[in-house]
């Protein structure tokens, strides 16, 4: 009777078989239920961030700061350039080229200074330039950004060099209109710290507003000149006044080897008076320091 037992083993054997695949998948079942709603859970969790969604939004921060300090960056190059341009262009349109035998002293220091400016909104330049005689010119110019100069003052300091080939008047007329070929004609005298100053002005000059009035003044010891032009103001008197304020606030910063320059801007600056006194006596000229033609009583 070896059939029963035949039968159990292979009962038995068809039970094991079936509990080792049952076992094998129960567990391949489990191992997959677990990682899905792990991660399902992880993720249904408020107060819980995803870690690659962490590192992305970390990495997202990080990129958008370098941007801003990129464009930050590239603004402030464009601030520095756009601000070099316009000093470019305000010292090419004031910096005319230097005369003849004269070149530009850039290692020597400004000399003179105004104690107060009117030229609003205005940037003041300041030139040397110096002859190999020992001669020195220091000129300040106003000018605006992209425009031409609306003021000048030339303090000449002759040294051993001989006389220019233009007389002063022609010089200061090619200064006040290059190119234009107009002479300067007489336009009255205002009073100054330095004394009388004459005042002069382009002949035929009805065409253009505003007007521009031009100095002269040459002091004898020690050897100086003072010239210069306005062309900003609206009328002939205001421009009087604004020269005359001008002169009044030009001060000495540095008198060098020379005594006698120190001891003049000294006695000018006892003589100096207050603009506004000055631009009243400018609006109130006589007919013998005004620049008009004088006004006679009754007829000829």
């Amino acid at each position: 009777m070896p059939r029963p037992c035949f039968a159990r083993k292979g009962k038995e054997q068809r039970f094991y078989a079936r509990n080792a695949l049952k076992t094998m998948l129960d567990r391949v079942r489990k191992r997959l239920m677990r990682l899905f709603w792990g991660t399902r859970a992880d993720f249904y969790q408020p107060s819980r961030i995803h870690p690659a969604l962490s590192s992305s939004f970390d990495e997202g921060c990080r990129m958008a700061a370098r941007l801003i300090a990129y464009v930050g960056t590239l603004a402030l190059l464009a601030i520095v350039a756009l601000h070099q341009w316009n000093e470019l262009r305000i010292d090419a349109a004031a910096t005319p080229a230097a005369p003849a035998g004269w070149s530009a002293a850039t290692r020597s220091y400004p000399a003179f200074a105004i104690s107060q400016s009117d030229f609003i909104g205005k940037t003041e330049t300041y030139e040397i330039l110096r002859h190999p005689e020992g001669g020195r010119k220091d000129v300040m110019r106003w000018v605006a950004a992209g425009e031409n100069p609306v003021a000048e003052l030339e303090i000449y300091r002759r040294g051993g060099e001989s006389n220019p080939p233009q007389p002063p008047l022609a010089e200061l007329a090619n200064r006040v209109d290059p190119g234009g070929g107009r002479e300067l004609e007489a336009a009255g005298v205002i009073d100054s710290k330095f004394g009388p100053v004459s005042l002069l002005r382009p002949t035929g000059q009805t065409d253009r507003r505003p007007p521009c009035l031009a100095f002269l003044k040459q002091i004898d010891d020690p050897d100086l000149r003072l010239s210069g032009w306005a062309c900003q103001d609206a009328t002939l008197p205001a421009g009087r006044a604004r020269i005359g304020c001008l002169l009044n606030r030009l001060i000495l910063l540095s008198a060098g080897n020379e005594p006698r320059l120190a001891e003049l801007f000294a006695r000018a600056e006892l003589r100096r008076g207050d603009c506004g006194a000055a631009a009243t006596s400018a609006l109130s000229a006589d007919w013998v320091t005004n620049a008009e033609n004088p006004r006679l009583r009754g007829a000829l």
